[in-house]
């Protein structure tokens, strides 16, 4: 006996290479089956899913999620309900000085997954407003690797990675400083870091040289300067070698780091992101960013396949963490599923810079499962 089927529903699970009607049934937190007709009488719950679009749960590699602890966080519980997310990776609101809150306050009362990149400054992003913005790495003596390794070494469980910000607005005089401390920090760990990149100093190549296979570069299609295209609109030719040695190229979307001029120029050359992310926080929630659905539609409109933007909020960002059991319906994996609407209609999408395409489609949430259990949408609930 089955917990739940979702039932009728068009499966795109691209890293199972599925896409076709099916039916995806779950038992005991987990997936159970994936057939063409599961017939509905094997189940407790069954939820007509007809004309609409099954996925694994999708991940959202870079949020904010501390929400009540730091200024930027968001509440993630709230927040998936409307992006079809069902697990949140929360990209280093925390540091070693208030991680053990995040976990108790947060992650641990959240009803969606949340899991966590340890910032490299003791105080996490602890000044993130409108009217009040302080880099957490201005302070050099706040980036101390030992104090990361100590806690992190205490929730693992909960952990991804390291995270740094650098540049001008988040480190300022102490330019690659933080980067350097960062690393160590997460070699000791063996985990990835995560990088983002503001404006210089420091530039591009005192960074993107260093990263190692499984290191994130978030904000990879962020706009001049530091951008991964010259004033020729040709990518630059440390983002190939980058990519060559394995490194993860994530979007982080939020206030200032998706450019389409840049993304234009990437994806004409073939350039595709590895993994496709919101970076959502209080101060684009609202706008440009929104959400994961809302940044996933605007790839759509750029250009890429279905398919293909589905794997990158899947398959690939499972990888990243290393969570096999995530990212997948096939039988055994973790019972999360998303489920979509295309809707069409004339959409207008806008950039960090203000820059706007149109489309005539958008994705939206009909509902998720988390660990096997239906979860109406927002509007669904309305």
């Amino acid at each position: 006996m089955f917990d739940l089927i979702l039932k009728g529903g068009h499966v795109l699970d691209p890293g199972q290479n599925v896409d076709r009607r099916a039916d995806v049934a779950f038992a005991k937190g987990r997936v159970a089956a994936l057939d063409d007709d599961i017939p509905a009488e094997r189940a407790q719950n069954v939820v007509d899913v007809t004309d609409r679009l099954v996925t694994p749960g999708l991940i959202d590699l870079h949020t904010h999620v501390y929400w009540g602890g730091t200024s930027l966080g968001v509440n993630a519980d709230k927040l998936a309900r409307r992006s079809g997310t069902t697990t949140f990776v929360d990209a280093g609101s925390a540091g070693p000085g208030n991680f053990p809150g995040f976990r108790h306050h947060v992650i641990e009362r959240s009803r969606v997954r949340i899991l966590a990149y340890m910032n490299i400054s003791f105080a996490g992003i602890f000044a993130f407003s409108k009217n009040v913005m302080v880099g957490e790495n201005l302070d050099i003596r706040l980036c101390n690797p030992r104090e990361v390794v100590a806690v992190a070494r205490e929730h693992l469980e909960h952990l991804v990675g390291v995270k740094v910000r650098v540049g001008q607005v988040t480190s300022g005089s102490n330019g690659a400083g933080p980067f350097n401390a960062a690393l160590d920090a997460a070699d000791k760990l063996h985990m990835p870091l995560m990088t983002h990149l503001d404006y210089p100093p420091p530039g591009r190549h005192e960074i993107i040289e260093h990263l190692r296979k499984g290191d994130v570069l978030t904000h990879c299609f962020k706009p001049f300067p530091n951008a991964p295209i010259d004033g020729h609109r040709q990518i630059r030719a440390d983002m190939h070698s980058a990519r060559k040695r394995g490194v993860v190229f994530d979007i982080g979307h939020g206030m200032g780091s998706l450019a389409f001029e840049t993304a234009t120029a990437m994806l004409e050359q073939g350039f595709l992101p590895d993994v496709i992310s919101s970076d959502v926080h209080t101060l684009c929630i609202h706008g440009p960013a929104y959400d994961l659905l809302s940044t996933l539609s605007k790839f759509l409109a750029l250009g890429m396949r279905l398919d293909d933007v589905i794997r990158t909020a899947t398959l690939h960002p499972a990888a990243a963490i290393g969570r096999n059991d995530l990212g997948s319906l096939a039988p055994g994996a973790i019972g999360d599923a998303s489920v979509l609407e295309r809707r069409p209609g004339r959409y207008v999408h806008t950039d960090s810079l203000g820059e706007t395409i149109t489309a005539d489609e958008h994705l939206f949430c009909s509902g998720l499962v988390t660990a096997g259990s239906w979860w109406p949408s927002e509007e669904t609930c309305a």
